[in-house]
């Protein structure tokens, strides 16, 4: 038993040495076998104990005192962008507010002198419509030539017409009480329910109905006029209309109101009305108090017959 546990140990008791037998020789190659029964850990490990050993940590104290170091930092900066930002938005909004002013009043001055070259416009296409009948309805031929004008001038929407007709009027119900309620939400975050499609729907059939001139808000329905959304607003010749949307449109009454009555355009609004509470009001006038003003005239640069052979 001894033999092998020396052998394996590195000690040997025999050999060249065996008249020493009582002092066992140590081989100079140290046995694995040794160090694997002797030491526990790894040459490495004892290394890296030994540093941390003589590594001086700081105190808990000193690690506290330094965390709030850094948080009270932080918040310091926090505090200086919101102070920073908060100054900027004082300085900037006496600016935004004068701008803002001086954008208003230029659009209403823009607005005033629209309307006042609308109603010279208006005023001398009527005199040269006066002057103009005044020289024509002498004689056989100018009445058909006056005739012609006066069917041209109506399908252009070029000259004020009166008669009788039918006035339709939409009112927006525009936002209700709760906010929330998604179900009364025709478009998705919006509080509007007629849109510019429906408008135009509405134009379309009174067309098909019978309707010789149609007027929108005060806005005359002719060639290259349309009917288009604007983000919340609802545009009819570039000129927004708002809520009650009133449509009006000169033709026979009673054909006019019982035509309409079975029209794509009126079925519509009366499905809003049940699902949104849309207010529709369909009046029919059988005098001739109906007054639709002339459209804007705009010059035709291309045109192509519908049908044509």
């Amino acid at each position: 038993m001894a033999e092998p546990f020396f052998a394996l140990s590195g000690y040997d008791s025999q050999g060249a040495g065996v008249h020493q037998a009582g002092r066992p020789r140590k081989f100079a190659v140290p046995s694995l076998l040794r160090s694997l029964l002797s030491e526990h850990l790894d040459p490495g490990y004892v290394a890296a104990a030994a540093r941390r050993a003589h590594r001086t940590e700081p105190p808990a104290a000193t690690a506290r005192i330094a965390g709030r170091a850094w948080e009270a930092v932080a918040a310091l900066l926090v505090a200086t962008v919101f102070a920073v930002a908060v100054a900027q938005a004082r300085s900037v909004a006496p600016g935004v507010h004068d701008a803002q002013q001086v954008l208003a009043k230029n659009v209403r001055a823009a607005e005033i002198v629209t309307g006042r070259l609308a109603d010279k416009r208006d005023t001398y296409a009527n005199r040269v419509d006066e002057m103009r009948r005044h020289r024509l309805a002498d004689d056989a031929q100018g009445q058909r030539v006056l005739a012609g004008l006066d069917a041209l001038s109506l399908e252009a929407a070029s000259t004020r017409v009166t008669g009788p007709g039918v006035t339709v009027t939409v009112t927006d119900p525009g936002a209700g009480r709760n906010l929330s309620d998604a179900s009364k939400q025709r478009v998705s975050g919006s509080r509007q329910i007629i849109l510019d499609r429906d408008l135009q729907l509405v134009v379309n059939s009174l067309w098909a109905s019978g309707a010789e001139a149609i007027v929108v808000g005060d806005v005359r329905i002719g060639p290259n006029v349309t009917i288009r959304q604007a983000g919340g607003a609802i545009l009819v010749d570039n000129k927004p209309i708002s809520s009650p949307y009133s449509l009006q449109a000169i033709g026979s009454p009673r054909e006019l109101r019982d035509a309409f009555d079975r029209s794509p355009g009126l079925y519509r609004l009366r499905l809003l009305e049940a699902s949104y509470g849309v207010v529709v009001r369909v009046d029919g006038r059988s005098s001739a108090d109906i007054t639709l003003p002339a459209g804007s005239v705009r010059d035709v640069r291309f045109a192509k017959q519908i049908g044509a052979s």
